[in-house]
């Protein structure tokens, strides 16, 4: 079983076009499946979940899909973070919340602080993320807190300031909705990991199709530049 699963949840607006219904209604979708999906995971044991609800290119669409999804994001959080907490699920959100409105950075914030001790699956939303942002973020504080290091440092060094530094990084990556790509998430984290990539547009994605990726990734092999010998030698 992976430890770490990410999540691109794409097709939303496909969804919804394909039945001749507004956007939004693909977003709204959208929830019910990241619910099924959280539920499922932690009930298979998978140790932490992230997902990308809101990239940093994201605020190029348009003025009226970005205020529906702030408003369903503030609503998501308001209703949903009370389960979580009563199902000891952790929740983190990741990413460049000063472009945020202030009541959904306070709703972000408590629902964190509510959820912090939980010892469960751990949920990361990535909401106004990007990963270049993220590594440039990371080198700026690092160099910040240690100016003597402007001219020398390690990847242990800005491991420690990237925004999922207190996670594994992922085991298995999942795009759904067609599109091959990683579309600017966390490019450090995703170096070795497995990638999965399905047609599914994400409201239809559903327990079965997360159980067809995870047994993609069992299937595979994992050598971290190793050969295929070294790792039975090893076992």
């Amino acid at each position: 079983m992976p430890r770490h699963i990410a999540i691109i949840m794409d097709g939303n607006g496909r969804w919804a076009k394909k039945r001749f219904m507004p956007r939004i209604v693909g977003h709204q979708r959208g929830v019910e499946s990241l619910r099924a999906t959280v539920k499922a995971c932690r009930d298979l044991g998978v140790e932490y979940l992230t997902v990308f609800a809101f990239s940093s290119e994201n605020w190029r669409r348009p003025d009226d899909e970005v205020s529906f999804l702030m408003s369903l994001f503030l609503k998501m959080l308001e209703r949903e973070t009370a389960g979580m907490h009563k199902n000891n699920i952790k929740l983190k959100i990741i990413g460049d919340r000063s472009r945020f409105d202030i009541p959904l950075q306070k709703t972000m914030t408590d629902a964190e602080t509510l959820t912090a001790d939980n010892t469960g699956l751990t949920l990361t939303i990535a909401a106004n993320y990007g990963g270049r942002w993220d590594m440039l973020h990371a080198v700026h504080q690092l160099l910040q807190d240690h100016p003597e290091k402007c001219t020398s440092f390690t990847e242990t060094d800005l491991q420690a300031y990237l925004s999922m530094s207190a996670a594994p990084e992922p085991d298995l990556f999942i795009r759904t909705g067609g599109e091959q790509r990683l579309s600017n998430f966390m490019l450090w984290q995703l170096a070795y990991t497995e990638l999965y990539f399905t047609d599914t547009l994400w409201p239809a994605f559903d327990v079965k199709e997360l159980k067809k990726a995870i047994a993609s990734y069992q299937d595979r092999e994992r050598r971290f530049g190793r050969i295929s010998e070294q790792l039975k030698q090893a076992e």
